[in-house]
C-alpha cells in the first residue's frame, strides 16, 4: 500500500497566551498523492492551523506532521501555499508575478517564459499578461495567485479559503478554473473552506472537523464523476451527499 504524501499523527496545537487556546487535539489525517481533499468545519476549529503545520510555518505542540514520510520542519518548494488574503505583488505584472518563483529558483528566461505562457493560457488571462493587479478583478487576481504557486511546480497545493471573499458567481467560475487546473496537473491539494457545496464540487474526499479543539468528526468520499459542471450541482447524488455533509457540519 502506498504511503500517504501528507500525514498528521496525534497532532495537537495550543496557541500560547494568558489563556492558552487549544486549536487541535489528537488529530490523525492522511492525504494521498494526487488527492484533492477538502477540510470543512466551524470557525476556530483548527483548519488553518493544520494547513500552516503542513506548510511548515507552525510546529505541532503534540504529535507529528510528515511530508513523503519525513517530519516537516519548515517550508519547502514542494509545497505551494495560497492565502485567503490577496498576496500577489502589486508592482509586478501578471507575467512577472507568475515568473517570480521561477526567478527565485534560478530558472533561465526561456524556461520562465514557457511556464508563464502555459499558465496564462490555462487561467484564461492571455489578454492581461502585462496588466498590474490593481487593474484586475478580484477573481482574476485570485487565479493569478493560484497560478503563481503552480509555476514552481510544487507537488502539493495548500489552499486556505482562496475564494472565500468573492461573490457567488465569481466563486463558481474560479471553482471551474481550479478544477480544470487540477485535472491537468493532478497535484495533491488540501483545500480549506466553509462551503459544503464548494467542497463537494472540487474534492475527492471531505473531512469535517469538530468545534475547537478540532478533531476529525466525519469523512465523505466524493465519488462524483469528473469533469464536473454546472449540472453536476443539481444531480441526485450531489444533492444527497450535500445533505449528508451539511448534517455532519450542523450536528
Amino acid at each position: 500500500m502506498t504511503a500517504p504524501l501528507l500525514e498528521a499523527q496525534g497532532v495537537g496545537y495550543t496557541y500560547p497566551g494568558t489563556t492558552p487556546t487549544r486549536a487541535l487535539e489528537g488529530l490523525n489525517l492522511a492525504v494521498n498523492d494526487g488527492e484533492f481533499l477538502a477540510l470543512l468545519g466551524p470557525v476556530g476549529c483548527g483548519k488553518t492551523t493544520l494547513l500552516r503545520m503542513f506548510a511548515g510555518f507552525l510546529r505541532p505542540t503534540q504529535g507529528t506532521v510528515r511530508c513523503a514520510g519525513a517530519t516537516i520542519d519548515g517550508p519547502g518548494w514542494q509545497k505551494g501555499y495560497v492565502l485567503q488574503e490577496e498576496s500577489i505583488f502589486p508592482w509586478m505584472t501578471v507575467r512577472e508575478n507568475l515568473e517570480f518563483g521561477l526567478l527565485a529558483k534560478g530558472a533561465d528566461p526561456a524556461a520562465r517564459r514557457a511556464a508563464s505562457d502555459e499558465l496564462i493560457r490555462l487561467i484564461g488571462l492571455s489578454a492581461f499578461e502585462g496588466t498590474y493587479p490593481k487593474e484586475l478583478s478580484a477573481g482574476m487576481s485570485k487565479m493569478v495567485e493560484v497560478a503563481r504557486v503552480l509555476a514552481t511546480d510544487p507537488s502539493i497545493l495548500l489552499l486556505d479559503e482562496p475564494f472565500g471573499a468573492l461573490d457567488s458567481q465569481t466563486r463558481a467560475r474560479l471553482q471551474d478554473a481550479l478544477s480544470r487546473l487540477w485535472e491537468q496537473r493532478r497535484k495533491t491539494v488540501l483545500f480549506v473552506t466553509h462551503d459544503a457545496e464548494e467542497a463537494l464540487y472540487l474534492a475527492d474526499r471531505i473531512v469535517v472537523l469538530t468545534q475547537r479543539p478540532g478533531r476529525i468528526k466525519a469523512q465523505f468520499a466524493v465519488q462524483i464523476p469528473r469533469p464536473r459542471s454546472f449540472e453536476t450541482r443539481f444531480s441526485p447524488e450531489f444533492v444527497a451527499l450535500k445533505r449528508q455533509v451539511l448534517e455532519a457540519t450542523a450536528a
